[in-house]
């Protein structure tokens, strides 16, 4: 809506400064041309007028006034050169533009034709002054005319405005209806055959691959989905049935805890995933603190020996409306992260009102890897020959935003190391501890 309005308003503008721009230099062109064409045939006429008036001096002498309208005609002789006006005595032949006052303090502007011969001087008068306020007049009737025709191009551009926008506020109306369709409905039927009707067809060609891509996408991750649960629900009968023999050793044992538990960490990632590709969330009582605990255990028989202490701490019966799979891949990426870093002291689980906080001894991160390192396929300086894609805090960072909660990874304030923050109260982000 805001992009149509300055599109039209654009529109607008460019009809109300065309319509000024050209009213204005027409004017200014007949100003120009007006004064330009006066001033020349006004000047030629008092230069021809002026020969013809020496011409009928000469001839009869005796014979007083000029033969013409709005002239007034001055001659002077040899003898009465001192007669002849101050403003006059000094000017050349030829034509001038003088400007003076009268007995009344008006000022008088006029043209003077000069001719000076050895015995006698030959002055034209002619009184432009009403000229100037014709031309004067003209150019207040065509400031006018400049507003008219302003205005007028303001309502027309207005007016073609609303007509050109209509068309493309249609498209956006139907584009807007797609949402939430499996199928939407061709726009080029609703349109003209022009430009938007163009864009309309492109649209339409444009949605019905991208059904396609959502469709196959769908289809692939259900069918991964139905097609990995088979092969993990054998795995998870065969472990059970191999847990409850008598004749295991611990070390077997051990191996097959941690066959059960790649089978639920699989599990539980196919439910996140699925949820993902149909960004739609699922319900659920999960008791932070119980799974907390689970994680833990998991991530404690995979250390390899590491002098790292990992406990959950934290007061219990915090539960949120997740499902457990969604809670278990997120807390899960991010214990798994702290425990790959951390070389030896503590990971620590701190299970508070609305949030978790897991805090390491690991190295630490840059202000580069705070703000980076939930990008796909990012991986921090701290990696060097560590494993992985950089996939599992992206996919952490999916999570929350499908569940709207709050996660980062900054370092800690009080001793070296860095603090994950997982934080459930939606779209208000807590200050860790």
């Amino acid at each position: 809506m805001q992009y149509r309005r300055r599109l039209r308003s654009r529109i607008i503008l460019s009809f109300a400064l065309l319509g000024t721009g050209l009213t204005a230099s027409f004017a200014l062109a007949t100003v120009f041309l007006r004064a330009h064409l006066e001033n020349q045939l006004i000047g030629e006429a008092l230069e021809n007028n002026l020969e013809g008036y020496a011409s009928s001096f000469y001839r009869s002498p005796d014979i007083e006034g000029v033969p013409f309208e709005q002239i007034e005609g001055r001659v002077f002789s040899r003898r009465r050169f001192g007669n002849v006006p101050f403003e006059w005595r000094d000017l050349e032949s030829g034509l001038h533009d003088l400007i003076e006052r009268d007995e009344n303090g008006k000022l008088v502007v006029y043209k003077l034709a000069v001719r000076k011969d050895a015995d006698y001087w030959f002055f034209l008068k002619y009184d432009t002054s009403q000229t100037k306020r014709s031309q004067q007049q003209l150019v207040y009737a065509l400031v006018g005319a400049v507003l008219v025709f302003s205005l007028f191009s303001l309502l027309l551009g207005y007016w073609s405005s609303r007509r050109v926008i209509r068309p493309v506020a249609e498209l956006a109306r139907r584009v807007r209806a797609f949402r939430g369709s499996d199928k939407p409905e061709p726009l080029a039927q609703w349109f003209a055959n022009d430009e938007v009707g163009e864009l309309a067809a492109a649209l339409d060609d444009y949605a019905a691959q991208l059904t396609q891509v959502v469709r196959r996408d769908r289809e692939f991750n259900a069918d991964v989905s139905h097609e990995l649960r088979t092969p993990l629900a054998v795995i998870r009968g065969a472990t059970e049935l191999l847990m409850v023999s008598p004749q295991l050793s611990d070390k077997m044992c051990q191996r097959l805890q941690r066959i059960e538990r790649a089978e639920q960490q699989c599990t539980h990632l196919i439910s996140a995933l699925l949820m993902l590709s149909r960004n739609e969330r699922g319900s659920g009582h999960t008791d932070v603190r119980k799974l907390a605990e689970v994680l833990v255990d998991a991530n404690r028989l995979q250390m390899q020996g590491k002098p790292v202490e990992l406990r959950v701490v934290g007061d219990e019966g915090h539960i949120i409306n997740v499902p457990e799979a969604v809670l278990s891949v997120a807390l899960g990426n991010l214990l798994g992260n702290a425990c790959k870093y951390t070389a030896q002291g503590e990971v620590v689980v701190r299970v508070e009102p609305g949030r978790v906080l897991i805090e390491d001894t690991g190295p630490g991160l840059s202000a580069e890897d705070a703000a980076n390192l939930f990008e796909r396929g990012y991986r921090g300086t701290s990696a060097g020959a560590s494993k992985g894609a950089g996939i599992g805090l992206s996919i952490v960072r999916r999570l929350c935003d499908l569940y709207q909660w709050q996660v980062r990874v900054e370092p800690r304030s009080d001793r070296i190391g860095a603090v994950a923050v997982l934080d459930f109260n939606t779209g208000k982000p807590s200050a860790s501890s």
